[in-house]
């Protein structure tokens, strides 16, 4: 039996929906006209009615709108298949330039120096804990072109080279029967991620764009890229990795953000 629990939430049981809730769901996906009306119910007048949640109190709305946000991730989580791959492009359809893109202007992109950085790994890990910059450009390195799709409404294609974060996370002596992994970066931003994803094959621990080395505007000294994600769940400047159990949440997520984002 699985079951999920988050601080200040009771635990949810899984196993004994999980056949229903797909099959329910990719029958909906497949019916345009289910789509429409799903959009049009699942507006706060339309949510409202389902649950009874009283608009004039806003504790009433947002623990509605968490306890939809985290039936949603359950349902995604669900669905993911570990072995399908994100579509993959020729180097002809890069966008060029890549767009830059954070909660900050470009002006204020952290400074990373390379020779003083460190890459903590902790929590359920007992192999090596620090890394230099060094280390991590001699493991095998591979490269993707794939597409960024952010939640803002816009995508982009790029080229990102790296290191197979499934193979850095076992060099690391990572628990991969854990949960969640947690991504802390030099510019106070972080997320956090399912394990099922950290160990997609395409999920990269990024050090190059384009065939160069990551630049500060898209993350240097390391971004993690997830094609099988949306463009906030792709951290950069990661300088602290942490592998749990314990439900971490995220810089958006924390602000009403769906924590699964998948694309």
């Amino acid at each position: 039996m699985v079951t999920r629990k988050r601080s200040g939430e009771p635990g949810t049981t899984l196993s004994s929906h999980a056949d229903a809730i797909i099959k329910d769901a990719q029958r909906e996906l497949k019916n345009p006209a289910r789509r429409l009306l799903g959009k049009r119910i699942l507006s706060l007048g339309g949510l409202a009615m389902l649950s009874g949640c009283d608009l004039s109190n806003d504790k009433s709305v947002n623990t509605m709108l968490r306890r939809i946000s985290f039936f949603n991730d359950d349902v995604q989580a669900l669905l993911f298949d570990p072995h399908k791959m994100a579509p993959t492009y020729p180097e002809s359809m890069i966008t060029r330039p890549f767009p830059f893109n954070a909660f900050y202007d470009i002006d204020d992109v952290p400074e990373v120096d390379p020779a003083s950085y460190r890459l903590q790994v902790g929590g359920l890990a007992h192999g090596k804990r620090v890394w230099t910059l060094d280390e991590l450009r001699a493991l095998p390195q591979q490269d993707q072109i794939t597409r960024h799709i952010c939640i803002e409404g816009w995508s982009a294609i790029g080229r990102w080279g790296g290191v197979r974060f499934a193979d850095f996370l076992k060099r690391a002596g990572a628990d991969t029967t854990a949960r969640y992994v947690s991504l802390h970066c030099a510019d106070n931003y972080w997320t956090s991620i399912d394990m099922p994803t950290a160990l997609h094959a395409q999920t990269l621990l990024t050090l190059t764009y384009d065939g160069q080395v990551l630049p500060p505007k898209y993350g240097f000294p390391m971004k993690l890229r997830m094609p099988t994600k949306l463009g906030y769940k792709n951290p950069k400047h990661i300088v602290a990795i942490t592998v749990t159990n314990d439900y971490p949440g995220g810089y958006w997520e924390n602000q009403g953000y769906n924590w699964f984002g998948g694309s």
